[in-house]
């Protein structure tokens, strides 16, 4: 079994020195990033509609040095914390979320680079003064500016749109979640 694993790592091993192309160990990008969100529709009937939000984000650059425009998969960890519309009789809301996302630059060696990203996600919503949490499939879309001031330390502002899902055991119905953010932070 071992062996069929190394096959595809040789292969691309070999290619990669056929092609003049050292073998390079990606590079890596971190961010923080902290903003505004809004829940635009909840199935919920704790209304909590707008909040802030911060994200730490550890990426990969997976299109190498050499090519024209860089993508990179990263590892977000998110937290959210929603305020209650009513503060007497609506309750806070509380989200954690981490995942996988991919995000694609449109251009490259600019001082501005605009950028798409995709992201699946899973998140744990608790709501003040209820016990225990709840697990939900979050999917996100996000577009926005990367701006370079040097070569360590880019300023970033995006805006995202977010789908939400959450099961309920033994139903057939769910509650979903629909939010629009907006982010500003640095990447190093």
């Amino acid at each position: 079994m071992q062996k069929y694993v190394l096959i595809p790592i040789i292969i691309s091993l070999l290619f990669s020195l056929a092609n003049g192309n050292p073998v390079e160990k990606p590079r890596k990008q971190y961010s923080l990033e902290a903003g505004y969100n809004h829940i635009i529709y909840s199935g919920f009937d704790y209304e909590a509609t707008s909040g802030v939000s911060a994200l730490l984000d550890y990426a990969w650059n997976l299109s190498g040095p050499n090519q024209k425009k860089n993508v990179y998969l990263s590892v977000p960890l998110g937290y959210t914390y929603l305020f209650a519309d009513d503060k007497f009789n609506g309750r806070n809301i509380k989200i954690l979320t981490y995942g996988w996302t991919v995000r694609h630059e449109l251009r490259k060696d600019k001082v501005i680079i605009p950028f798409i990203g995709y992201a699946l996600l899973l998140n744990q919503l608790s709501i003040d003064e209820i016990d225990g949490s709840i697990f939900g499939h979050h999917t996100k879309f996000e577009t926005g500016i990367n701006m370079i001031k040097t070569s360590k330390i880019q300023f970033l502002i995006k805006i995202e749109y977010s789908l939400t899902r959450y099961p309920s055991l033994g139903s057939k119905n769910s509650n979903w979640m629909h939010s629009f953010g907006i982010k500003t932070g640095i990447r190093l």
